[in-house]
């Protein structure tokens, strides 16, 4: 229903789920492509654009919304007293949803595109639980961040603009000249790993890296966890902040 409702505010209502991304990577291929003339040079810039940005976009907007959510909810916060990780939650869910029919869009534009399917692609379903995941865990840090200091609602699209250009989005991170460097981008910046983990699988049909994406896993499942004891434990506090 909340999707439903969030579509009939437009026009164009769910066919904006998939021209929103399409208009972003169309975007990027005319820049980087057809007037600066840096895109890759073998013909397939449009698909590694459309596995990275279709991606990233789910990460980029989903965060964003659910670091604001409670604070966008602080008429309810006062009202009732409900677990505050509902609040990010929810929009985190709804995003999923979406996201679902995004990467049925990614792959229709690949075989389209004459990219070979393989056995290699059901990968996608363990790098897509991962990068949930890790939105899950900048969600609810973010949310918690913004309930005790609203100014990081402004600090947080910013950092998703460094993520942007630092995440290998329309550059190869295999381009990299220094392989330490591109190994060390890789380790610090999990989407810069889970967006090549997209690449891999779906273009150059590689393995990822599965103990890097183990550990990933490990690491936003802790993270989630201690989240979620925090938002529990100091729920009046959370509270109090926002209504403050």
């Amino acid at each position: 229903m909340l999707l439903k409702a969030d579509a009939s505010k437009f026009k164009l209502g769910f066919m904006w789920w998939f021209l929103e991304p399409l208009m972003w990577v169309g975007v990027f291929y005319i820049v980087f492509s057809l007037i600066l003339d840096t895109g890759r040079k073998s013909g397939d810039f449009i698909f590694f654009l459309a596995c990275g940005k279709f991606a990233f976009i789910w990460f980029s907007k989903t965060v964003i919304q659910a670091s604001g959510s409670i604070v966008a909810s602080q008429g309810l916060i006062g009202k009732v007293n409900m677990p505050k990780s509902l609040w990010p939650m929810s929009g985190i869910q709804e995003s999923l949803y979406r996201q679902s029919s995004v990467y049925l869009l990614l792959l229709v534009i690949l075989l389209i595109g004459g990219v070979s399917p393989n056995a290699g692609w059901l990968l996608l379903l363990p790098i897509a639980a991962v990068m949930y995941l890790l939105i899950v865990t900048c969600g609810l840090i973010g949310a918690c961040l913004v309930c005790i200091a609203r100014d990081f609602q402004k600090f947080i699209p910013l950092g998703m603009t460094f993520l942007l250009f630092t995440s290998g989005i329309f550059w190869d991170v295999r381009d990299i000249p220094n392989q330490d460097k591109a190994e060390m981008l890789l380790t610090v910046n999990p989407l810069a790993f889970l967006l090549h983990c997209h690449r891999q699988v779906l273009l150059y049909n590689e393995t990822p890296d599965m103990a890097h994406l183990l550990s990933l896993a490990a690491i936003c499942c802790a993270l989630i966890g201690l989240t979620v004891l925090y938002m529990r434990r100091y729920s009046k506090y959370l509270a109090l902040k926002v209504l403050t």
